[in-house]
């Protein structure tokens, strides 16, 4: 190799190297680190070009210009190698965490996720049809385990807990199930409706609200000790004219409810105060973080209304999502909600953007959870028509 193409090929790996560098003007922890890495590469390079010259110049007085030539073809390919690995290092810093796919064709729909910590992830879903009852997954780092509940029959549509327990799961004909101490205890309820959603400041100042079904039956159930009671303030008509999907909050006087019909109220403590939302469409979600609550529904199409300062406005992006049944905010002011045939969006720089999975799915994805580090949990399943079958459950680490 002559050494005008030594040089040209110097010339063109430097410049991959130059390119992967981070401009200066970002002073963040990325740049510094991308900086510190090609400030390495140079000298790692100087100190194998020091440390061969001896070794290449043994023997009795070696051609100078084969020395030359040696040293030149050597160095090119130590540059080649370290500026390859220093290419690939840039490229997975960039890299976000891709979706996985941890279950699929579970004998029951998956329908809620919620977990301790990002290493104790809660999954509950429909009646696995099968004598066992409803499905109840609790996931350790690796391990996937079915946990009995007692019930030998029933679908679990919800659950909610406490780090240090206890944790809290609710479904059909009224059940609202307590998982403490690794053992069940069914708890006493006022009603035989469906318990959609829970939550709670705190494991003595829990809520509980469903209905009969979309148009009827609507319940609100405050936790009374070891009882579950109505909460006598809900207005009457909800009773009649829908049913109370999901409820989130911030604290024990700071908590909203939606429903079907686009039904909101909020709880200050004491009463409950309506909400407009301007829909007139099934909110089947709501989720809060410190900024603001998201609720998401829809049944034509997807919807998704934000309240920052008590009104519900609407930012559904464009073109419209399909059908919305979850979210889950984190503390950063991201979000995810997830729908019909595997539709999934991202809250990113206070919009919403589609999510590529990277595969297809086509079932109902239900309920989403994000963990203390950023990983997103989504449960799902076939759950347009019974049976709820076919449970899915993915999951993409966090960032």
């Amino acid at each position: 190799m002559g050494a005008a193409q030594l040089r040209a090929r110097g010339h063109d790996i430097w410049w991959l190297v130059a390119a992967c560098r981070v401009p200066s003007w970002r002073h963040d922890t990325k740049a510094k680190a991308v900086e510190s890495t090609s400030q390495f590469v140079c000298i790692i390079a100087k100190i194998v070009r020091l440390s061969l010259w001896p070794e290449l110049c043994r023997g009795p007085n070696p051609p100078v210009s084969f020395m030359h030539q040696t040293l030149r073809e050597f160095n090119t390919y130590i540059v080649a190698t370290l500026a390859i690995l220093f290419l690939a290092a840039c490229g997975s810093s960039d890299a976000k965490p891709k979706w996985e796919l941890l279950a699929e064709d579970e004998p029951g729909a998956l329908l809620s996720v919620w977990g301790a910590s990002a290493d104790e992830v809660w999954v509950v879903g429909a009646d696995a049809r099968d004598g066992s009852g409803p499905t109840v997954l609790r996931i350790r780092g690796e391990e996937v385990e079915r946990i009995p509940t007692g019930e030998s029959s029933g679908d679990l549509w919800w659950v909610f807990g406490f780090a240090d327990g206890p944790i809290f799961m609710s479904g059909s004909e009224g059940v609202i199930l307590k998982y403490e101490n690794e053992s069940f205890t069914k708890m006493t309820t006022p009603g035989v409706n469906t318990v959609f959603g829970m939550w709670g400041s705190s494991p003595t100042d829990m809520w509980a609200v469903g209905g009969a079904t979309a148009s009827e039956g609507g319940f609100a159930w405050r936790l009374d000790g070891e009882e579950w009671i109505e909460e006598p303030s809900l207005p009457a008509e909800v009773a009649t004219e829908g049913a109370l999907w999901k409820v989130n909050g911030r604290s024990s006087n700071d908590l909203w409810i939606v429903g079907s019909n686009g039904l909101s109220f909020y709880w200050d403590g004491s009463s409950f105060q309506p909400g407009d939302t301007g829909v007139g469409s099934s909110l089947f979600t709501v989720a809060g973080n410190a900024e603001r609550y998201v609720a998401v529904g829809g049944l034509v199409s997807g919807i998704i209304l934000e309240n920052q300062d008590g009104q519900w406005v609407d930012t559904t992006p464009d073109p419209l999502p399909d059908s919305l049944t979850g979210v889950s905010l984190d503390d950063s002011d991201g979000g995810i909600a997830v729908g019909f045939y595997g539709t999934v969006y991202e809250r990113v720089a206070a919009s919403w953007e589609p999510v590529d999975l990277g595969f297809f799915r086509s079932e109902n994805l239900h309920g989403v959870w994000i963990d203390p580090e950023g990983g997103v949990w989504i449960a799902g399943g076939n759950t347009f028509g019974l049976p709820l079958i076919g449970g899915v459950l993915l999951h993409r680490a966090g960032k």
